[in-house]
């Protein structure tokens, strides 16, 4: 008898992989394979912790032609975002960085009661309420109801409900005109059709225009272990001269890019019709997209051995814990972001490492998280317990959290951020 054979591992990833959403090459590399998770933002009932969860595979791709790194589309965007948990007005930093965006690009673009202005996934209105302060005319373009509801009881800001594509901005346009800015917060990497978006983005934007965008920067992600960033909700992940590609192949130009501290570490690209030639491209692009080369970010190798890196740090991350707990400590857990609900599910935190989690959003206090069934409850639980340690999940937002919540050193508590390594602060 024939001893059986493992399957080939490269050979079951290209029966499966499918193609790259930008090029359309074979997918046949793989950057981290994260095993099955429920989708990150759908908190659990009471009434539901004895149904069935649905999981799916969550393993971030590399295309060997463009470099793109990616998910595939296991979960349809209308079942993410029709009734969406993310509301960003609950963190104070992230709606001051609005604030200040907003600024700027009234300074920087002479943006004014003449304008227009249109955010791509508006979401509750965090952002857009900044130009309407100033009599700036604004529309979101928002695919949850839910939010788009409050964007404008609470803060008048007037959206569009509908996914943006290319079908959307043509009746956008035809309906209000075309912007002068048109921009877009950690929605770029949420689209699954890469191309019709940005080809939308095209369509909707005016000659002579200005499109920024924002999102993680892979760099970054690689650097610092954020392993945690990666799930359902993003199909895509860029490094700066991956997205450069991508917007070059639908007639646009990334002529400016920002290095920003927000999420880990995000890019702020700006971008332009390519028949713009009012806008000559930056030294700050130029610089950005060298690095990146030199760092090996158009090379295969360069993505090989981050599936190890990360499989240690979640080995740090259980042994902490494990000690911890066996040393009589309790543990709870501050949030329930998307991230979060990443970091629990693959390194298998439940109940037996984190009494509960608190979240400021009423939306989920009062549910479970998905996958992992920790309670979240409001943040005012933590005076109540006194817990020993608080393990910040959106540890991109520790800085705000830990002052919020300094009161917990008064009974010899302490703050815990697990991401780019488990750090008691």
């Amino acid at each position: 008898m024939q001893p059986k054979t493992l399957p080939d591992s490269n050979a079951t990833l290209r029966a499966f992989a499918g193609a790259c959403r930008f090029c359309a090459a074979p997918l046949e590399h793989s950057l981290v394979d994260l095993g099955m998770h429920p989708p990150c933002q759908t908190h659990i009932e009471f009434s539901q912790l004895n149904s069935m969860e649905r999981f799916y595979p969550l393993h971030a791709l590399v295309c060997q032609k463009c470099f793109l790194v990616q998910l595939q589309s296991y979960v349809a965007p209308d079942e993410i975002f029709s009734e969406y948990a993310y509301f960003s007005s609950y963190s104070d930093s992230w709606v001051e960085h609005a604030r200040r965006y907003a600024d700027a690009m009234r300074e920087r673009f002479n943006i004014g009661a003449k304008s227009l202005v249109m955010e791509i996934a508006s979401n509750d209105g965090y952002l857009l309420q900044h130009f309407v302060a100033k009599s700036v005319p604004v529309l979101g373009i928002e695919p949850a109801a839910n939010v788009a509801k409050v964007a404008l009881e609470k803060r008048g800001v007037p959206s569009e409900v509908c996914f943006f594509g290319t079908a959307t901005a043509e009746k956008i346009a035809a309906k209000y005109g075309k912007p002068d800015l048109l921009l877009g917060n950690n929605v770029l990497a949420h689209v699954p059709d890469l191309n019709d978006f940005v080809r939308g983005m095209q369509t909707l934007l005016k000659p002579g225009g200005v499109i920024t965008m924002e999102f993680p920067h892979l760099l970054r992600l690689m650097a610092e272990n954020q392993f945690d960033t990666i799930y359902h909700e993003h199909f895509s992940y860029f490094s700066f001269m991956t997205v450069e590609r991508v917007f070059a192949a639908h007639g646009l130009v990334l002529f400016d890019v920002e290095e920003l501290p927000t999420h880990g570490g995000s890019l702020r690209i700006y971008g332009r019709h390519a028949s713009d030639a009012t806008k000559p491209v930056s030294a700050r692009a130029n610089e950005l997209r060298e690095r990146e080369h030199k760092l090996g970010f158009d090379r295969l190798a360069t993505y090989a051995s981050f599936g190890e890196q990360v499989k240690e740090t979640k080995r740090c991350i259980l042994e902490f814990l494990i000690g911890a707990k066996r040393a009589g400590k309790s543990i709870v857990g501050y949030g329930a972001p998307g991230k979060g609900n990443t970091l629990l599910n693959y390194c298998g935190i439940r109940t037996d490492f984190l009494d509960y989690t608190v979240d400021r959003n009423p939306y989920k206090a009062g549910k479970f998280t998905p996958g992992t069934h920790i309670p979240i409850v409001d943040p005012a639980q933590i005076k109540r317990t006194k817990p020993d340690y608080v393990f910040i999940l959106p540890w991109n937002l520790k800085d705000e959290i830990v002052q919020q919540h300094s009161y917990i050193r008064e009974w010899g508590g302490q703050f815990v951020v697990p991401i780019p390594a488990i750090k008691i602060l």
